[in-house]
């Protein structure tokens, strides 16, 4: 067996009751939640296993939601001395993963993110941006039919999620034109998105600024293991580079393909997903098909993983 790689889901996953079973069965899980209610001062457990769905959704509440089920499902795999190798996250999973290496403490991360969700959402008024994912066109093909749209408005590939799926985003009337171009150049599905906001294109570049001076006061640290950046599809190569990196994040396309085919140019042949959904877990199949996938997001799912992942160490 090669290495093992940690990847942290993103934006769009959370839901009511996600975490729950491994927190009750898992001191070191909870423990992690109480540390973010602590951090955020309002009880998130309650939130997260009792709140509502609206609630939940509200960008300001979804980020540090999922960071801290995502870093409370991460402890009994590290408690069955499962470690990673290298790490990376999709767009808010990229804070988790910082928080797996040991370059930014929890507590920071969890803070960070509702803030980070709150400026994204203020940045841009509801209803003026939006999001669609376009399915069956390259990469090139895609970037140049939001070109072509930029008429009408901002328009930008904002994730390469994996061969045959890109998202785009930018003005409502920009990402229509875009969509029906694309359509035109052969996708075989372009898909509106149910997202709050724009995210990952220009018009959110004032909430990366923003971002950058809460940033300010956050110690960041030597990584203790790779961390492969959105904005690059690379490793960050030092602990100086961690912030302009996520400020730009807000902003830039997530090159989700590249950071995946980064961990496994450097011998990751061993996944796994933790957080909620099995999403990124879609998106590692399509890049590489020979790689092992395992997901935690429930005690199901962690005992699965544990057995299986032991059995090829």
């Amino acid at each position: 067996m090669g290495k093992i790689g940690f990847i942290f889901s993103g934006q769009g996953a959370q839901y009511i009751g996600m975490g729950k079973d491994i927190v009750e069965s898992y001191h070191e899980a909870d423990a992690i939640f109480e540390k973010a209610s602590n951090a955020l001062k309002f009880d998130i457990k309650k939130m997260i296993f009792e709140g509502d769905e609206e609630t939940l959704k509200k960008t300001e509440n979804t980020q540090p939601a999922i960071v801290t089920t995502s870093i409370a499902c991460m402890q009994p795999l590290l408690s069955a001395g499962i470690k990673p190798d290298a790490v990376a996250g999709l767009s808010l999973g990229e804070y988790s993963a910082h928080v797996a290496a040991g370059s930014i403490a929890f507590e920071d991360a969890v803070a960070l993110v509702r803030k980070r969700g709150r400026y994204m959402q203020e940045e841009v008024p509801v209803g003026k941006g939006t999001m669609a994912a376009i399915v069956g066109l390259d990469d090139a093909v895609v970037v140049e039919g939001c070109a072509e749209a930029a008429s009408e408005g901002v328009v930008q590939a904002s994730n390469f999620n994996c061969p045959g799926q890109v998202v785009i985003a930018g003005e409502v009337k920009a990402v229509e034109k875009a969509m029906e171009i694309l359509t035109g150049k052969g996708a075989k599905r372009a898909i509106p998105l149910n997202v709050s906001a724009p995210f990952h294109c220009d018009m959110l570049v004032g909430a990366g600024e923003k971002l950058e001076k809460e940033m300010d006061n956050i110690a960041f640290n030597n990584m203790t293991v790779p961390v492969a950046a959105n904005v690059t599809g690379s490793y960050i190569a030092d602990k100086e580079s961690i912030k302009p990196l996520l400020k730009q994040q807000v902003s830039s396309t997530v090159k989700w393909t590249q950071c995946i085919q980064t961990m496994i140019a450097d011998g990751v042949d061993t996944f796994i997903e933790i957080g909620p959904g099995k999403v990124l877990s879609g998106f590692v199949k399509k890049i590489d098909k020979t790689v092992n996938i395992f997901n935690v997001e429930n005690i199901e799912s962690l005992n699965l993983t544990v057995e299986k992942v032991k059995a090829l160490l």
